[in-house]
């Protein structure tokens, strides 16, 4: 039986973080499939230059909204402005995240804390919640939801506390997105990231430490890869999901003994 694809035509999707990196190329790889892509961030700079980029591109319809995903009152005017301007959503991409120092646990201030849960955890959450609202009551109903959980979501680095604990609540707050969601048509999974060469991760070619103490280089590869993989996530009906999905470079030390 052939496989039934949903296309990005007429489709509404919203990614955070979108202005740079990986959520810059999950917004180009679905504008380029047809969807309208609302791309929200802190920096209004950033997101209209990006914006504008992509529109070129693709010929898609591509908005930017500043938005601090911490911030539940901020949250719910985006969502009110996607309602308003697009009357629906089929698709939240939460891809915004943030880390703290590289510095032993007992080092971090509650500040570098309370940024990275802020960003990571409490803007997935506020997000979903607005996105749930939108995706129960829509006609037709239902929708998808897609959460960056990244490689710290099942295994640590060293000196990553605050990074590695909110994308293991990810995890969590995915499969009960996945649950609640099952009533009402909604979709949602998680993709695990390994290395994929954005600025995040422009240190490991000069080298991170290990899990034995030691520093070594580690390979990163392209972000298209990452978004190429949403994409096909998103290009499932609503009665199919990948609940997680992880995409890694081949040759990370991930696998095998620390």
């Amino acid at each position: 039986m052939a496989r039934r694809e949903q296309t990005g035509k007429g489709r509404i999707a919203v990614v955070t973080g979108g202005g740079t990196g990986v959520g810059r190329g999950i917004a180009e790889a679905l504008a380029a499939e047809g969807y309208a892509v609302v791309i929200t961030g802190r920096r209004a700079d950033v997101l209209e230059a990006t914006a504008g980029e992509i529109a070129g591109q693709t010929g898609a319809t591509v908005r930017a909204i500043p938005c601090d995903i911490g911030d539940p009152g901020q949250v719910a005017s985006l969502f009110d402005t996607v309602r308003s301007a697009f009357g629906r959503l089929d698709l939240l991409v939460n891809n915004a995240g943030s880390g703290a120092p590289t510095i032993p646990m007992e080092d971090l201030t509650f500040e570098h804390w309370n940024k990275v849960v802020s960003a990571n955890l409490t803007g997935a959450f506020l997000c979903t919640q607005q996105a749930l609202k939108m995706m129960k009551t829509q006609e037709p109903r239902g929708g998808r939801i897609i959460n960056n959980g990244s490689i710290s979501a099942t295994t640590p680095r060293p000196h990553s506390a605050p990074y590695t604990a909110t994308k293991h609540a990810i995890t969590g707050l995915t499969k009960s997105t996945a649950l609640d969601g099952r009533p009402f048509d909604i979709a949602c999974g998680q993709i695990d990231i390994g290395n994929a060469a954005t600025n995040m991760t422009a240190r490991m070619s000069s080298g991170v430490i290990q899990a034995n103490g030691e520093m070594a280089t580690e390979p990163t590869i392209a972000v298209e890869h990452i978004a190429d993989a949403v994409v096909y996530m998103a290009s499932l009906p609503l009665e199919a999901n990948v609940l997680t999905m992880t995409v890694m470079a081949t040759k990370m030390p991930l696998v095998g003994r620390g």
